[in-house]
């Protein structure tokens, strides 16, 4: 058979192959380096990518402009509960949900404003489209949405707007306790009352934080204080009423107040900010002739059983001094007090001396700012010199200004066996176990409770009378100040007074500003014509939530067991 030859190219396997073997690896070195080239380039611009990605979404929302959001950003700042003496919530925290965007990241500003003012129409469309075309990396466009809110967002769909949970301060009472609770920022940092001094404390995890109000006392106060301004067609008034065995604060009003869950809704009604019982001061009128008594009877001077001339004005240089109601006989030290005259209270401090007086103010505290657990606290006013001038307007409530609570603080220590407690806003687990510090003697005391009584009982304040309660106190009666000079019929009333009179536990104040004489005051608008009935209602209605027992049957039961005594004047400071 014939063989075939495979024909095989000159140079294939012969040795004129290897230059172009050489020439064949050369190419193909070279497109690997060309290749890795490539790759390299690649990963570099994938790394730029993903750098400025993170730049933009992270990095950048942390830094530069809006240093001032980043709180918002360090997580959740749940502030503690409050509540009342009785666990009743009085102030808690939500969660809720924020909108903020990326406005780097927005593809559309003027869309994404259209689409949001359109579903939050309480924001600004100009406002909300600047935000979203300033280029920073974090903006807030709303904060503490519903969930619906949050929902109908998602649904837009808009790239660059996000949501982060937050915290929103809630009250569940609203106005109630404005001015004790204060309130928050929208970032959740206190601005006033409890929530601006306990600041740190609410913010660190603790428990709740526990006040001495107690909200059914404050509702009746509120309720009879409202009452009070439309009946006597009144600018304002406040209230107060104090434990006078421990100095715990039980309600606190101020009128006008406020929702803390709408502060930045006030607009020009800042005013209601204002806290008429511990930043207001106040020229008190006659109820400090209850000090000026005390007074008399603690310097061992006289008895009550002295009489005093008071027929006539008294003169003091070019202005006269008179009573509302004359008398045209001498009244006793007793009868003075218990008909308010302003002559006899002067004749009583003439004997003391200024000197005496002033001490004894000093000691009450009414010379420095009083101390209590919110910061609207108010300085007192008051002459430098503590002349004789001085002396005479100070004993019947003139020429210096002091701030309700220093007024109610001082007659709870008159009131409280002579012994003056410190003005608390939080619930004290021993109140009983507190000393105080004694201002005037027990017998003293005990004279000045039986004043008081008989100032309600058949002076004054008879309108302030209270059916099956011993109701004391004492009326006063400011005119107001308009420039430099004092406005006729333009009053500042009050009525400060306890119960039970035979063992004094709490005392109430209630001040009315500028009332109004009406038809049923037949002209009058006095203290004992409009504060002191509001107080007697106050009265009517607490008692039995404090579990005062009513005078006849404490009466009976200490008939029946004497041992009931101890429990009658210490009762828990739970109430």
């Amino acid at each position: 058979m014939n063989q075939r030859k495979l024909y095989v190219p000159q140079g294939f396997y012969g040795a004129a192959s290897w230059g172009d073997k050489k020439s064949l690896r050369h190419t193909l070195d070279m497109a690997r380096a060309r290749l890795l080239v490539v790759c390299c380039t690649f990963i570099f611009i994938f790394i730029i990518i993903i750098g400025r990605l993170v730049d933009v979404s992270l990095l950048r929302s942390l830094g530069e402009e809006n240093i001032a959001d980043a709180s918002a950003l360090r997580g959740k700042l749940f502030r503690a509960d409050i509540m009342d003496r009785n666990g009743v919530l009085l102030a808690t925290s939500l969660s809720t949900s924020s909108l903020y965007a990326n406005a780097r990241v927005v593809l559309d500003a003027k869309e994404a404003a259209d689409k949001l003012t359109n579903v939050l129409p309480e924001l600004n469309h100009k406002e909300t489209l600047q935000r979203l075309q300033n280029g920073k990396g974090f903006v807030w466009i709303a904060r503490h949405l519903t969930p619906q809110k949050q929902a109908e967002i998602i649904r837009l769909g808009i790239p660059g707007i996000y949501f982060r949970q937050d915290e929103r301060r809630v009250y569940p009472h609203g106005e109630l306790l404005s001015h004790v609770l204060g309130y928050t920022d929208i970032d959740n940092q206190g601005l006033g009352g409890i929530e601006l001094k306990f600041n740190e404390h609410l913010l660190s995890g603790g428990g709740p934080l526990q006040l001495s109000l107690d909200i059914r006392v404050q509702h009746v106060l509120r309720d009879e204080l409202l009452a009070g301004i439309e009946k006597f067609k009144a600018q304002g008034a406040a209230g107060l009423v104090m434990d006078a065995r421990s100095g715990e604060i039980v309600a606190m009003i101020s009128l006008p107040d406020f929702d803390p869950n709408q502060v930045g809704k006030m607009g020009s009604q800042r005013e209601a900010l204002f806290n008429q019982i511990t930043l207001g001061t106040y020229e008190m009128g006659s109820s400090f002739k209850i000090f000026n008594t005390a007074l008399y009877l603690e310097s061992g001077i006289s008895k009550l059983s002295n009489t005093f001339d008071v027929s006539g004005p008294f003169r003091l240089g070019r202005f006269k001094i008179t009573d509302f109601h004359p008398a045209h006989y001498p009244l006793t030290v007793a009868q003075i007090f218990t008909e308010s005259s302003n002559i006899g209270a002067i004749k009583m401090a003439i004997q003391m001396g200024p000197g005496r007086q002033r001490a004894f103010f000093e000691k009450l505290g009414f010379f420095t700012p009083p101390a209590l657990e919110i910061p609207e606290i108010g300085s007192p006013l008051y002459p430098k010199k503590w002349g004789e001038t001085t002396m005479i307007t100070a004993s019947y409530g003139y020429g210096i200004s002091i701030s309700p609570l220093q007024l109610v603080t001082a007659i709870a220590g008159i009131v409280n066996k002579g012994i003056m407690q410190p003005a608390t806003l939080l619930k004290m687990q021993h109140p009983l176990a507190e000393k105080g510090v004694r201002i005037v003697s027990k017998e003293t005391s005990e004279v000045m409770c039986k004043l008081m009584y008989m100032v309600v009982a058949q002076g004054t304040g008879r309108k302030a009378q209270v059916k099956r309660y011993e109701v004391g106190g004492k009326t006063g009666t400011a005119n107001t100040l308009k420039g430099r000079s004092y406005e006729k019929g333009s009053n500042i009333t009050s009525f400060v007074g306890a119960f039970p009179m035979s063992r004094p536990q709490y005392v109430v104040l209630v001040m009315v500003d500028r009332p109004q004489a009406i038809k049923e005051t037949y002209g009058f608008n006095a203290a004992g014509w409009n504060a002191a009935p509001i107080a007697g209602k106050v009265i009517e209605r607490i008692a039995p939530l404090l579990q005062v027992i009513p005078t006849n049957e404490l009466q009976e039961k200490l008939e029946e067991n004497p041992m009931l005594i101890h429990v009658s004047t210490h009762q828990k400071g739970e109430n």
